[in-house]
């Protein structure tokens, strides 16, 4: 049996060029380059026919090492919470204040991207402080 060497993160979602585009400002990843003869992704999609809409859409990092994220439309919407979520490591390394300011100062940066934040686990000791957010359709992940 081989070892496995690659993985792809699939979301459900509603809308999923626009979810991808989300998860790319989050990340840094890249979206597909865009149809010859089209300024934009939004401009390829409003010239298909409906019956040739969209089902998925996906992106990827730039440098190659993370997982390709797949974002796949479904038409049942979110009503519970997440399995499995994402924790977007932007603090890496920072503890106790210094490690907070960093996880808020991105918290805000993702609210301007449409982002919620949800709450905030202040370091108790044990545990370093995280945020949880949802993403724009309401998937939870967390800054950590």
């Amino acid at each position: 049996m081989s070892s496995i060497k690659q993985i792809q993160i699939t979301f459900d979602c509603a809308e999923p060029a626009r979810l991808a585009a989300f998860w790319c400002e989050v990340l840094g990843y890249v979206l597909p380059p865009v149809p010859e003869g089209f300024a934009t992704w939004e401009d390829y999609h409003r010239s298909l026919p409906p019956e040739d809409q969209v089902t998925y859409f996906a992106c990827s990092d730039p440098s190659g090492t993370g997982p390709r994220l797949l974002f796949q439309r479904v038409p049942e919407g979110k009503v519970v919470k997440n399995r499995v979520h994402l924790d977007v490591r932007a603090g890496i390394g920072l503890v106790g204040e210094e490690r907070l300011a960093t996880l808020e100062a991105e918290c805000a940066r993702l609210v301007s991207l449409g982002a919620v934040h949800l709450y905030t686990q202040l370091a108790d000791g044990e545990e370093e402080s995280c945020i949880t957010m949802q993403d724009i359709e309401g998937n939870e992940f967390c800054l950590d």
